[in-house]
């Protein structure tokens, strides 16, 4: 049942990253503002959710939920893989400040999102980490 909450909320994710890339393509020209800003919300998202549903939480919620968000949704959203490629491609045409920029705006904008949302959610969860066990690490 695992597979079948992470397939579900893949597609979701899929869905949403493909509306806020189709949304920001005019402000995306030569620098792949979309890309940055799905990154950053799914990190906060993972952030914030994964700490505010941990089974000490506030809000406890079951495995196949955390899934469904923190594997499924957060993981067919994010697109490190298009990060990745834009980043080449920028690379390759020459832009080497630009994907400097990609680079740098990416990860520091990714990790501080992940971090809001950890701390924001822990405002009401005494736990320190988004992820109770060893298991419950791997989230995409």
């Amino acid at each position: 049942m695992s597979y079948l909450w992470v397939t579900i909320g893949s597609a979701l994710g899929g869905l949403l990253r493909y509306a806020i890339t189709r949304l920001t393509l005019t402000y995306s020209i030569g620098f792949p503002f979309g890309t940055i800003l799905i990154n950053v919300l799914g990190s906060f998202v993972i952030g914030y959710f994964g700490t505010l549903t941990l089974q000490s939480g506030r809000y406890p919620a079951s495995e196949n939920l955390r899934l469904f968000v923190m594997v499924g949704i957060c993981g067919g959203f994010t697109t490190f893989s298009s990060f990745s490629l834009q980043t080449f491609d920028l690379m390759r045409s020459g832009a080497w400040g630009r994907a400097l920029a990609n680079i740098f705006l990416s990860v520091i904008l990714c990790v501080a999102a992940v971090a809001a949302g950890h701390l924001l959610a822990h405002r009401t969860v005494p736990a320190q980490a988004i992820a109770e066990t060893a298991r419950e690490e791997y989230t995409g």
